[in-house]
Order: structure tokens, then C-alpha cells, then sequence
């Protein structure tokens, strides 16, 4: 009995010393690249609208994307250079240094790109890549075309002309960062066209990594990758570190054969191909108990890691259990969803595996879904697309088509109005300056539907999903009912209309860092 007692005491004085030290996001997925963070506790309530519980604001020049990284007592993190006109392209970017403690900006330079992309994107834009740190090393990506390294003061150390894709999110393995690199260009719009489909393989974006040091590439895999699929570091049970990497999705992309591979972290090498016809490779790519797990159409798959073959299906369409508003209440139903056009069933970028559960929003309809991983089972949550929150008045929620706005592309009523249309107010796209940073109307929509969404994060309990309206939904992953129990709090980072965001959540040291097309802001208590 009282080895146990002792047991019990050093397990809880060590969970208690873990809690206390330092953490750092060093990259855009966080320690681990996984966007995970066990053992942490995090900022559940806040409210930039009221200003609650908040550690400082950073007004930004210029609209910008990227998620905030955090090392050793700075933040970093990137915008468009300021304009001085509206406008729907720009290419050069401005890589930022602050302090943690209280956002003072310490060092700022610019980052030139040789090709426009549309600004405020709500897909992605030049700034949208997060930096990576390590150690005195801070790596930042103008994904118009250059990568740049400085020391923590703001020297530059390299400097390489490479395109890179916007949606990537560079995690760092053994000294070297690794990347989504891509051949072709936008057009002179800023976008990137369907007439690539039939590319020869010289022409296609593929996984790279560049040594920190020395900013030479160490390694270019030889399969081809989507441009907007998520690759995260993984490590197998022999030890060996793996990514994932997709094929397959909208824009006619060149790489074949359309599925998933297995690449090497050590030199890019492909390990297995699974094959996959019609496959939307635009999502994250995490790891359960030897498992990928894979949306493909109307399923959500178990994929092994040592061989590359499925080993379970679970249906996210068919009878699923759900917790649904309306007319002011709360109901239990089981729902089945037709399967939609071009085999999308989530929202691209948001899913997460977090413990035995996958995350995801649904693409058609405002449900955050869960699958537990041991058991197959599938559950929604309905949740509201929009939160109007004003200084002395109760929060107003839509839930529905029912009191939204016209449609933001023609100003009138459409019949039905889309789920991405739906709103209380549509997003400005407007900066801190007033003027109008868009490239893309589709910006103005809610959040819902087709956009690349923030990946969602997960510190210690609570799992924090980011919409683009600028809303942070905060749930207990673990719940053991799927419910509006689980909702513990919906958050502002700004008023409904000018907090519009693509950056997912970043954490260090007990607080959360968002950045908005308006500021970056540090959530939590004052010191």
C-alpha cells in the first residue's frame, strides 16, 4: 500500500512539474507537429469583442495568415507588405519578430516574391505558411516564392528562390525543414489553373527538405503530392519517422496515381502506394495505434502503417448519431447524408486525431463529427455557423439558412442559400487600414463548406476548432456523450464581419496566440 501511495505522489508531482514547464510551438503543429499537445492546460473563455481574459493585442498593416510560432520568448509570424490601395494580389511578405510577454514587435524584414497570389485567400495566400524555430534558427516561407532564414535577432543566414505551396505546413526532422514544394505557377490572377492535369512528372509538387543550416535541398521525394494535402510527422512502432503525403483533389493536378504514399523522413524515399480512385487528398494525414486514418468519400479508413493496406472502414454518412438545434432546444436523431459531388464529405484541413477519436467538420451540413477509432462509432454535433457578440447584448447564433443575409456574390436572396453563405454578417476582408485585401469573394462566406480550414488543436482536454469568421469553437474531446455537454465555450476573435482568419491556434506557456486579418492576439492572463 504505501509503495503505491509513493507511486501515486511522484506520478502526480511529475504531471505537475510537466504542467509547469516551459512550452514552446515551434512550428505550426505544435511541439510534435501533430497539433496536439497532452498534459497542458489552455485558455477556454475569452472575448476579444469584450475583451476578456487577454494578454495583449498586436495590430497588424497588412492582412496575413500564417499560425503564430513560439520559441524561447518570441512569437513569429508573417503578412502581406503593406499596400496602399485595395486590392486582390500581392507576392511579398513580411516576416515578424515580437515579444511573447507582451507583443512588442523587435525585428521585422521583407521576404520578396516573384508571383502573385490572391490575397486573403480562403484557400491560402503568400503568408500563409507558419515559420518554423529551432534552437536560433527561425525559418520563414513567402509561399510566392522564397524561403528565408534568420537568427532570433533578424541576420539572414540563406535565402532561396522556391515555390512553395500555400497551404503547407512545414514541420522541422533531424535539422531539416520539410515542405510542400511546388513547380508550376499561379496565372497573372493569382491562381492556379485547371491546365495542368497532364503535366509530365518535372512539373509536379512533391515533399522537400532543406537543410537549416545551410539552406541546401537535402532530399526531394519522387512521388507527387496535392498541393493541399497535410503531411505530419509520424513515428511507426519500429522507431522509423514517416509522413503521408496525398494525390488527388480539384484544379486538375497532375500527380498520379491518385491515393496515398508513405515517405521516408531519412531521405524521401516512397515505402508503399495505396491506390485510391477519385481520391480528395486535401486533409491531414494522422496516426492511431499503427493506423493512418483516411477520409475517402462517405468513409472514414484505418490504413496500415507497416503495409499501406485498409484494414477498416466506418461509414460518416449513414445513421449516424447526432445531436441537433432547433427551434431553441436540443434533440437526439439519427441521420444518413446523401454523398455529395467530387466524393467531399469534410471541410478540407479539419480533421485531427486526438487520442481514440478523429475529428472533422462535415462539408455539407454545420456538424462537427467524431469517429472513435476502436469502435467504428460515428457521432455529430450540430454546431452554429455564426456568433454575432456586441458590447451589452446577449450573443445571437445561427444555426441555419433562416435570418442570414443575402448572398454575398449577388446581393440578392438565393434560393436555397449555401452553407458557406450563410450569415449573421459576411467577412469585410478589409484590414486594419480600411482598405479591401480580397482576391477571392468566396473569403466573405462563414467559414463552412468549401474553404481550406484551420486544423484544429488539442491542449490537454479540451479540442479548440477555428472558423473563418473568426469564431473558436472549444469542446472536451473525450466527452463521453457528444452532446452540447461537450461545448464548453464558443469564443470571439473579433467582431463578426472584421476577425475573419485562416491561421490555426497556437500554444505556449498557458496561452493561446491567434492571428486575424487584423492583429495578432495572445489569449490568457497578464504578467
Amino acid at each position: 500500500m504505501l509503495i503505491h501511495l509513493i507511486v501515486a505522489a511522484l506520478l502526480c508531482a511529475s504531471l505537475a512539474a510537466a504542467e509547469r514547464a516551459p512550452t514552446d510551438w515551434p512550428q505550426g503543429g505544435g511541439p510534435t507537429g501533430d497539433f496536439v499537445l497532452p498534459a497542458r492546460t489552455a485558455p477556454t473563455q475569452w472575448s476579444v469583442v469584450r475583451a476578456e481574459n487577454l494578454a495583449w493585442r498586436l495590430t497588424l498593416p497588412e492582412t496575413g495568415q500564417s499560425p503564430v510560432t513560439v520559441s524561447r520568448g518570441r512569437v513569429f509570424y508573417s503578412h502581406l507588405k503593406p499596400l496602399t490601395a485595395d486590392a486582390t494580389i500581392g507576392r511579398h511578405v513580411i516576416a515578424c519578430c515580437a515579444d511573447a510577454s507582451t507583443g512588442k514587435l523587435l525585428w521585422q524584414r521583407e521576404i520578396p516574391g516573384r508571383f502573385d497570389l490572391r490575397l486573403s485567400g480562403c484557400f491560402s495566400d503568400s503568408s500563409s505558411p507558419p515559420a518554423v524555430a529551432v534552437g536560433d534558427t527561425v525559418c520563414f516561407i513567402n509561399a510566392s516564392g522564397t524561403i528565408d532564414s534568420f537568427d532570433f535577432e533578424g541576420n539572414l543566414r540563406w535565402s532561396r528562390e522556391i515555390l512553395v505551396a500555400g497551404r503547407t505546413i512545414p514541420f522541422v526532422h533531424e535539422g531539416r525543414v520539410v515542405y510542400l514544394r511546388q513547380v508550376y505557377p499561379p496565372d497573372a490572377s493569382g491562381n492556379f489553373t485547371h491546365e495542368h492535369a497532364h503535366a509530365p512528372r518535372e512539373e509536379w509538387t512533391q515533399l522537400e527538405a532543406l537543410d537549416l543550416k545551410t539552406g541546401n535541398v537535402a532530399w526531394t521525394s519522387r512521388c507527387g503530392v496535392n498541393m493541399g494535402s497535410l503531411s505530419l510527422p509520424l513515428r511507426r512502432a519500429d522507431g522509423k519517422s514517416v509522413t503521408v503525403v496525398g494525390r488527388g483533389g480539384g484544379h486538375g493536378p497532375p500527380e498520379t496515381p491518385e491515393g496515398i504514399s508513405l515517405i521516408d523522413l531519412a531521405d524521401g524515399r516512397e515505402l508503399w502506394s495505396l491506390p485510391i480512385e477519385g481520391f480528395m487528398s486535401t486533409m491531414s494525414f494522422g496516426l492511431h495505434q499503427g493506423s493512418v486514418i483516411v477520409y475517402h468519400g462517405a468513409e472514414c479508413w484505418k490504413v496500415d502503417v507497416m503495409a499501406g493496406a485498409i484494414t477498416k472502414r466506418f461509414s460518416i454518412l449513414e445513421q449516424v448519431r447526432s445531436r441537433l438545434h432547433r427551434d431553441g432546444g436540443w434533440y437526439d436523431e439519427t441521420v444518413t447524408i446523401k454523398e455529395g459531388k467530387a466524393g467531399r464529405e469534410i471541410t478540407q484541413g479539419s480533421n485531427l486525431v486526438v487520442g481514440d477519436y478523429s475529428f472533422f467538420r462535415s462539408y455539407q451540413r454545420n456538424y462537427l463529427g467524431r469517429v472513435n477509432l476502436v469502435t467504428g462509432q460515428v457521432e455529430y454535433l450540430m454546431l452554429p455557423v455564426q456568433m454575432l457578440r456586441e458590447p451589452g447584448k446577449d450573443d445571437r447564433f445561427l444555426w441555419g439558412a433562416t435570418g442570414s443575409l443575402p448572398s454575398f456574390k449577388s446581393g440578392k436572396k438565393a434560393s436555397p442559400l449555401g452553407l458557406h453563405e450563410w450569415a449573421l454578417r459576411h467577412n469585410q476582408i478589409r484590414n486594419s487600414r480600411g482598405l479591401l485585401v480580397m482576391g477571392d469573394d468566396r473569403s466573405q462566406g462563414n467559414g463552412w463548406g468549401h474553404i481550406a480550414s484551420p486544423s484544429p488543436i488539442a491542449i490537454g482536454d479540451h479540442l479548440y476548432v477555428t472558423s473563418m469568421s473568426g469564431l473558436v469553437y472549444v469542446l472536451r474531446w473525450r466527452a463521453e456523450r457528444w452532446d452540447e455537454k461537450a461545448l464548453v465555450a464558443i469564443n470571439d476573435l473579433g467582431p463578426l464581419g472584421d476577425a475573419w482568419t485562416r491561421a490555426s491556434l497556437s500554444y505556449a506557456d498557458g496561452r493561446l496566440y491567434a492571428h486575424t486579418i487584423r492583429e495578432i492576439i495572445a489569449i490568457g492572463d497578464r504578467r
